[in-house]
């Protein structure tokens, strides 16, 4: 087994998988000591209770620590529906800045109607530290990244690309799972398809990292692959599917799918920046369900 050194061209890639939402938090660095970013931070949350626990976020605070890792940015590659973002836990304890795509701001003004939102919720960004663009640098101690503008799945979605590794949000999964649904506000298959194809045409060895898996058939958890085996394989997008069988394929399979089960209080916070909804006069933060409204 060849041992490569991280580098800049080549960084280290250290993913944390949670079990309850099947999502996957990374810290991409270049070695112990050096500066790092994380990517797609998890705040654990019982829809049953409405009790929110920091263990996810605690293992990548483990992580950063043991490895003496200097955090720069907290990164999303969207407003996640399945999950609730640790950004601002993450910050607290370990500094950084919160980034997303700048079209946060398209997402925030559909859900501010849809969740009929306080009048002092300004639907410009203004929550997170940094809006960026497709296209962008982040500097991270020795790496260079780059922002992909990836939507089609939602409006703001973002990639993240750290020399040969690349950290696409939801736009694919595995290649036994496929690509991301299209029916969110704002989502848009044929949109999506060109995403998939402006991430497939980087070299063959990309490397490219899921923030979710769901594993069919038995198979272990599994999420990273690479430009390579996606065209090859992926079941929705690989080599020889067109726009337009791509389009009727996910239109008909979006019909049949239920609402992802934290969709509800994930949005309301993620288009916070993770920070929860302000608090009552009782001294309670609430998140709101409205009833037949999606």
């Amino acid at each position: 087994m060849t041992v490569t050194t991280p580098s800049p061209s080549h960084p280290e890639v250290h993913g944390l998988f949670d079990p309850g939402t099947w999502t996957v938090t990374y810290v991409v660095h270049t070695g112990p000591g050096s500066a790092c970013a994380i990517i797609d931070s998890v705040l654990d949350y019982d829809p049953k209770s409405g009790r929110t626990r920091t263990t996810s976020a605690d293992r990548v605070i483990a992580y950063v620590r043991e490895h003496r890792l200097q955090v720069q940015w907290i990164l999303e590659t969207h407003a996640h529906a399945d999950h609730l973002s640790a950004a601002p836990y993450l910050k607290q304890h370990l500094g950084g800045q919160i980034g997303i795509g700048q079209q946060i701001t398209t997402v925030q003004k559909v859900f501010k109607g849809i969740f009929n939102l306080e009048p002092q919720f300004e639907p410009d960004g203004s929550q997170f530290d940094q809006l960026l663009a497709d296209g962008q640098s982040l500097k991270v101690g020795e790496l260079t990244g780059t922002v992909l503008g990836v939507p089609g799945h939602t409006p703001a979605c973002v990639a993240y690309q750290f020399g040969d590794a690349v950290f696409v949000g939801d736009t694919l999964f595995m290649p036994d799972v496929g690509t991301a649904r299209c029916d969110f506000p704002g989502g848009d298959a044929k949109t999506l398809y060109a995403s998939t194809r402006k991430l497939l045409s980087m070299p063959p060895q990309t490397r490219l990292f899921m923030c979710h898996d769901y594993p069919p058939n038995g198979r272990p958890v599994a999420f990273e692959s690479s430009v390579a085996d996606q065209r090859a394989g992926n079941i929705h997008v690989h080599d020889g599917i067109s726009q337009e069988q791509f389009v009727q394929m996910r239109t008909a399979r979006d019909a049949t799918l239920e609402m992802p089960v934290l969709i509800l209080p994930a949005v309301q916070i993620n288009i916070r920046a993770g920070q929860m909804p302000p608090k009552e006069a009782n001294g309670t933060a609430y998140v709101k369900i409205p009833l037949n409204a999606l």
